[in-house]
């Protein structure tokens, strides 16, 4: 019987080649969703990791000013530290100065350069000595005069940037424009885990970082010959004490290669559930296909019956055919995957978050994981097909039509209930989270992902129930088609009732699409709607001064402070007020653990006139800080009380004064303090946004003329793109949502086409629905077409009650 089988199967793929295709197609779409997701997610690990690039991998020892925090090693160090009081301690072979200062990079068009995945473009010191210089020239030369500067291959690649071209740098106090010297590579990467790097002179680094003569945020040191790393760190921590944080390059390699491999493995995590929903529509489609492909051989397998074919040889010819399109696919989306993966990565870079320095994956993860998931996903797709087959009566062979059997209610109304518990489970997460999160975009984005999830599951057992439902629903359907034509009725009746997977598979795959896209745009524009709202309300200032670039996280970039003076000169204006923005963490005794938050300085005479904060927060004074009342509440504050902060200046005491409600999330969402307090926090804390109070959009620009990069916005339009920023995570979705859209609208389309084509073959004159005779119908030969060769049945008026 093998070869019998073997000849049936190649019969088989010759007379339906079309519909084999279609599956086929179906199948390849779905491996590709697989292999695009999983090669995006592979690159975004890779890019936020940075792998094992380090600026410190040819230094042995790193000595950092006051304290480092052990929390996060990519912070700067809180305090200074001269290079020349220990480069000339013994077993120091060199010693070299580093700072770090956040910028933004624009191209020469004025266009933003945004940094790799989840990172920060940093202007720090070029290294001239060899035995610490960790970059390596691809092209051009180092800069040797302020106003030059080298950048990484991930910028000059992102930036379209050659030596000799002009780029413009943002700086926390000033804007200036660079001239690019040469392009780097570190340990062969494109970038390094912190981000981008832009390398200037020393001199240069230590100005823009506000740093005194010959101070530096850090030194690298190289140990002399005989010196071990280890015994270096313990002189030199003996010898500064206190004044200085000492540890071996090598631990700060391993710290930071920890951390980022962390947060690359989140980010990723993050990409695969949603990547995951776009997988889930494509197994669905497969499904449908398979099982529709199958269901229009029934007559040809029960003839396999009839003539001596076992259920088990059935079985094994659907498998057989499951396995070679499996494998087919894999091949075909594997290939695709990496198309797939390049446009999920230029869109995500257009929204601030770039993985591109970070180029396609080939580990066996990357192309054996989607071959094998192609071939799993077939099988399990044609398991209940090939179930169903297997079981088919071979006195079906001899019938001109095969109606399909009845549905068994218990077995898919059990599915449908454990699939609900389970929308139940996201549903109730979603809730749980809400109540133990503090509001921000983080609880959005988690509360939003879980009714998403939620809601594609309830979707998913609506599409398991939905045979149960096409019975009465094309009962629906006929009678309402007969107000426009009985015949029309009669046959839409019969087609919906006859074949109700048939049915059932097209529409579950269009209720799908749509049910996913719905819920995600509803879900996105009501949140965006809802920050909005809260903003309008907050913003009372007329107009914002915003940076055109954007951050990794899709916000406005950082302004120059002399923007803010340049405003305030403009005619017209009545009121400014620049918001800055740093990180802090509270390590005050009493507290059981650190906890991180966002200040904002903004100054306190006339902030009621740009911003409407509830609570009405009172004109704070140096050294006071007014906290969000959700900071407050979650870790249990007071009015009146002393904290202690740790900021880029080290630690601080301040006294909280008051507590506020920013609703909006946009301005001042944590904590709140005036400018002189902010300037002993981070003197260069990085300008969000200039709110002007007064003037005109005309006046504005006029007063800008000459400043790259910045841009007059009215209320509404910055509400609406700081807004947008929140909901970027949201966003973030619609790529993977178009394209399970297009699988499921595909899915659809070969479903139907394929009943069509099932429907044309079967014979109308046995057909149920056929309509009534018309007996003096005669063709040219004076023979009765063929749909008027017999009456409607007896009963088939009194299924309609006539």
């Amino acid at each position: 019987m093998g070869n019998a089988l073997w000849l049936i199967a190649r019969r088989s793929f010759a007379d339906g080649w079309v519909r084999l295709t279609a599956t086929l197609l179906a199948a390849l779409g779905s491996v590709a969703l697989i292999a695009g997701s999983l090669q995006f997610a592979l690159r975004t690990q890779d890019a936020v990791s940075g792998s094992d690039a380090s600026e410190y991998h040819r230094a042995d020892v790193l000595v950092r000013g006051g304290t480092a925090d052990p929390d996060d090693p990519y912070a700067p160090s809180d305090g200074r530290i001269r290079a020349d009081a220990i480069a000339s301690r013994p077993g120091v072979a060199a010693a070299a100065g580093d700072a770090a200062v956040p910028v933004t990079a624009a191209r020469p068009d004025g266009k933003p350069i945004t940094a790799s995945a989840e990172g920060r473009t940093l202007l720090r010191p070029w290294v001239a000595d060899p035995r610490l210089n960790p970059y390596r020239l691809e092209d051009g030369r180092a800069p040797a005069a302020d106003g030059e500067v080298v950048i990484v291959r991930h910028m000059a690649r992102a930036g379209k940037l050659r030596p000799g071209d002009t780029l413009t740098l943002t700086l926390p106090r000033e804007t200036r424009r660079m001239r690019v010297a040469g392009i780097v590579t570190v340990q062969g990467r494109d970038a390094v885990a912190a981000g981008d790097l832009v390398l200037a002179p020393p001199e240069t680094a230590r100005r823009a970082a506000m740093l005194p003569p010959g101070s530096w945020q850090s030194v690298w040191l190289k140990a002399a010959p005989g010196t071990s790393a280890e015994r270096l760190r313990a002189e030199l921590a003996g010898y500064l004490g206190g004044a200085a944080t000492v540890s071996t390059a090598e631990s700060v390699r391993r710290a930071q290669a920890g951390a980022a491999a962390s947060e690359g493995a989140s980010v990723a995590g993050v990409i695969g559930m949603l990547a995951s929903v776009a997988i889930f529509v494509g197994l669905f489609v497969v499904a449908n296909t398979f099982g529709t492909l199958v269901r229009q051989r029934t007559r040809r397998l029960a003839l396999l019956g009839a003539i001596g074919a076992t259920p088990r040889q059935v079985e094994r010819l659907i498998r057989l055919e499951a396995l070679v399109l499996g494998a087919i696919a894999s091949a075909g989306g594997v290939a695709a995957g990496f198309p797939m993966s390049a446009l999920v990565t230029r869109l995500f870079a257009r929204d601030g978050f770039d993985v591109s320095a970070a180029g396609p994956q080939f580990g066996w993860v990357a192309l054996g994981v989607p071959a094998a998931a192609g071939i799993a996903v077939t099988q399990a797709a044609a398991w209940r097909a090939a179930r169903r087959a297997a079981g088919i009566s071979p006195v079906q062979a001899l019938r001109s039509t095969v109606a399909e059997p009845r549905e068994r209610r218990l077995p898919r109304v059990l599915a449908a209930s454990a699939i609900l518990l389970g929308a139940g489970f996201w549903f109730a997460l979603g809730v749980a989270v809400r109540a133990d999160d503090p509001p921000g975009q983080d609880r959005t984005f988690a509360v939003s992902l879980m009714v998403l999830l939620g809601s594609l599951a309830a979707m998913t057992a609506l599409a398991v129930l939905t045979p149960l439902f096409v019975r009465p629903l094309g009962g629906l359907v006929g009678r309402v088609g007969t107000l426009v034509s009985a015949e029309t009725g009669w046959l839409a009746h019969a087609a919906i009732t006859r074949s109700p997977r048939r049915v059932s598979s097209a529409a579950s795959s269009l209720m799908l699409g749509v049910a996913l896209v719905s819920s995600v745009a509803l879900v996105t524009l009501s949140v965006h709607d809802r920050f909005e709202e809260a903003g309008r309300e907050v913003m009372a200032a007329e107009h914002a001064v915003a940076a055109t670039a954007r951050t990794a996280e899709g916000a406005p970039a950082p302004l120059s402070r002399d923007v803010a003076a340049r405003i305030a000169t403009a005619p017209g204006v009545s009121r400014t007020a620049a918001l800055t923005r740093t990180e802090v963490k509270l390590v005050s005794a009493e507290e059981p653990e650190p906890f991180r938050f966002l200040i904002t300085g903004a100054e306190q005479t006339g902030l009621r006139d740009v911003l409407q904060l509830g609570g009405r927060p009172r004109a704070l004074r140096p050294g006071q800080i007014a906290l969000s009342s959700n900071v407050m509440k979650e870790r249990g504050l007071r009015r009146g009380q002393q904290i202690v902060v740790r900021g880029a200046q080290g630690r601080t005491a301040l006294t909280v004064a008051d507590a506020y409600h920013d609703p909006s999330h946009l301005f001042a969402e944590q904590a709140l303090v005036a400018p002189a307090t902010m300037d002993a926090l981070d003197a260069n804390a990085a300008t969000q946004v200039v709110l002007v109070r007064g003037g005109t959009p005309d006046a504005l620009a006029r007063a800008l003329a000459g400043a790259p990069g910045v841009r007059v916005l009215d209320r509404d339009a910055y509400v609406s793109e700081a807004s947008a920023s929140l909901t970027r995570a949201l966003r973030a979705t619609y790529g993977f949502v178009g394209m399970a859209l297009l699988l499921a609208l595909f899915g659809m389309a070969t479903t139907v086409s394929m009943s069509i084509t099932e429907r044309t073959r079967s014979s109308a004159c046995s057909a149920p629905w056929a309509p009534p005779c018309d007996r003096s119908a005669r063709s040219s030969a004076g023979r009765r077409p063929p749909w008027s060769c017999s009456a409607r049945s007896s009963a088939s008026r009194s299924r309609w009650g006539r």
